[in-house]
């Protein structure tokens, strides 16, 4: 079953829309300074309506964001480039792409269209501060959204991947190397810079100035280090599975059980074997798959009243890897569907199973390959 990353609070055009846990931290920070300052600024208000605009405010500021990402999506959406969902966070948004762009230019326009959203939010609510004119109520809040959405466009320029500026620049390495690799390590390596220098900006802030703004600092600047690693990372998995196929790592000792065994059985046979799959088979007839994430679906004490048939994975709705599948698309697969496991299907002379990737086997690819990389280098 695919994670959800937070409460579901609607879809725009049929993206869905999630709040992560840790997105009601910063809005119950976040609103209350809002009203605190509004009440500095216009002491003449109520305090009934310095909650009430320092609340819209902020409403107003995380759609901004909400839009932020949008921007995104849709020009991701115009190059067929599939869309999850965006997240507000604790450090913003996010928009979940489940695919890298194909060109510079891809990268490059739907970067580039998160901060050109940001930049028109802000000359929007500047004119709406101007029309409100000497209504505060409306002028006040209309200001500080629109510093606010300048302020967002602005920061996210800078060139510290996995940011937008970071991807712009990204696009900018990759059109002149014709190396996404190469251009993704220039990039993260740039994040790391713009990181450090947050993390020391931060520190520097908290012990001359303001304790809680610095550490804000530091922990963003954490967040971009901890992403520009996963993103060199991730480089590092791909270059080392690039011309990979699924038959090169599957592995070829299947293990089949009888679709009439008990669950409390199939849990013996798992202890005892340490095998977390296993193909369901009818003598020569193959059923379905059985694995363990399955089987702890199922309540412990039906255990011994629950046969494998009926927790199992029927074959209709088992995920297949051709054997000529590149492994990269497959490891796609794999973390867009949530499964640990993929059985290997030879279509000729009639369709049979002929081994099972799994994340393990992956990873062991990877790790031997990072190993003779190693030995070569000395």
């Amino acid at each position: 079953m695919n994670r959800k990353p937070g409460l579901k609070i609607g879809s725009v055009f049929g993206i869905p829309i999630f709040l992560h846990l840790s997105w009601f931290f910063i809005f119950a920070l976040v609103a209350p300074a809002l009203a605190l300052n509004f009440g500095k600024d216009h002491p003449d208000w109520a305090s009934q309506e310095n909650w009430a605009v320092g609340i819209a405010a902020s409403l107003l500021f995380f759609a901004s964001v909400v839009i932020h990402e949008l921007g995104h999506s849709l020009v991701a959406r115009l190059y067929k480039l599939p869309v999850a969902n965006i997240t507000l966070f604790v450090f913003g948004g996010i928009s979940s792409i489940s695919r890298e762009p194909e060109k510079p230019s891809e990268e490059f326009t739907v970067a580039a269209a998160g901060p050109l959203t940001s930049f028109l939010l802000a000359a929007g609510f500047w004119a709406i501060m101007r029309a409100a004119g000497s209504h505060p109520l409306i002028a006040a809040p209309a200001r500080l959204l629109a510093e606010a959405n300048l302020i967002l466009a602005a920061f996210n320029l800078a060139p510290g991947f996995p940011m937008d500026g970071g991807r712009l620049l990204r696009a900018g390495a990759w059109a002149v190397t014709h190396d996404y690799a190469r251009a993704t390590r220039i990039a993260a390596n740039s994040g790391k810079v713009v990181a450090y220098a947050l993390i020391l900006a931060g520190a520097w802030v908290a012990y001359y100035h303001d304790l809680l703004n610095g550490l804000w600092f530091a922990l963003i600047g954490w967040f971009l280090l901890t992403a520009a690693r996963d993103s060199s990372a991730q480089v590092a998995i791909r270059e080392a599975l690039t011309g990979l196929r699924a038959l090169d790592v599957m592995s070829r000792d299947l293990c089949s059980v009888s679709r009439d065994i008990s669950l409390e059985e199939y849990g013996h046979e798992v202890l005892r074997t340490g095998r977390r799959c296993h193909l369901v088979a009818d003598g020569e007839t193959l059923r379905g798959l059985m694995t363990v994430n399955a089987l702890n679906h199922v309540p412990r004490d039906e255990w011994n009243m629950t046969s494998v048939q009926a927790a199992m994975l029927p074959l209709d709705r088992v995920r297949w890897a051709a054997p000529e599948e590149p492994v990269l698309h497959v490891l796609d697969r794999m973390q867009k569907e949530d499964i640990n496991q993929m059985p290997v299907l030879q279509p000729e002379p009639s369709p049979h199973v002929v081994g099972m990737v799994s994340r393990e086997s992956i990873l062991r690819v990877i790790q031997a390959r990072a190993e003779i990389g190693k030995i070569h280098a000395t």
